[in-house]
């Protein structure tokens, strides 16, 4: 667990530099695009997030190219696909650090609270209204909306004994939109 702190220790050293930033502090170099695609990535976090173009997780944790494997879903929701996408990062690229992200101001929860959905997007404002129960709060119903994804997240897997669960630290953290700081729940 001593390297799982060390990797929150950096996301958070990195949100600390973001906030004072005008620009990225993220290593997009050439060379690095080069190391990556000739060597492979090695991402030392996996990010599950919203789509919302108003979060970057890269630049929010001041990080550059291969280190962090984001997924990226309205309402960072899950389902099997995402659960896949965690999978694999975890078994075949050796991340230990699971962030579910959510944010202030989020368009998926809202539409949750407001109950005004329809078509596809109905299949994630359902998720996120399981998550939120009869909450009202909109800051309140997005923290209650990442813990039913770390909670889904550990349960999927301990019911796969082939994912070393015990190895992985799951967290869920709740991202600023207007102060760019991330608290950690």
């Amino acid at each position: 667990m001593l390297r799982q702190t060390a990797l929150i220790e950096r996301m958070i050293e990195g949100n600390r530099r973001y906030l004072t930033s005008d620009q990225s502090s993220g290593d997009i170099s050439p060379a690095l695009r080069e190391k990556t695609a000739r060597e492979g990535q090695s991402p030392y976090a996996i990010v599950i997030c919203c789509s919302d173009s108003r979060v970057l997780p890269e630049s929010i944790f001041s990080a550059g190219i291969g280190e962090l494997f984001v997924i990226r879903v309205a309402g960072n929701v899950l389902d099997r696909h995402q659960l896949g996408s965690i999978e694999y990062a975890a078994e075949h690229l050796g991340c230990k650090l699971i962030l579910v992200l959510g944010h202030t101001g989020c368009g998926a929860v809202a539409a949750a609270l407001h109950g005004e959905t329809g078509g596809f997007i109905r299949y994630i404002t359902d998720e996120i209204r399981l998550a939120i129960g009869q909450e009202q709060d909109a800051d309140r119903a997005c923290e209650l909306n990442v813990a039913h994804a770390v909670e889904s997240i550990r349960h999927a897997f301990s019911e796969h004994p082939e994912i070393p669960s015990a190895e992985l630290d799951i967290r869920g953290a709740v991202y600023d939109l207007r102060s760019g700081g991330v608290r950690w729940l």
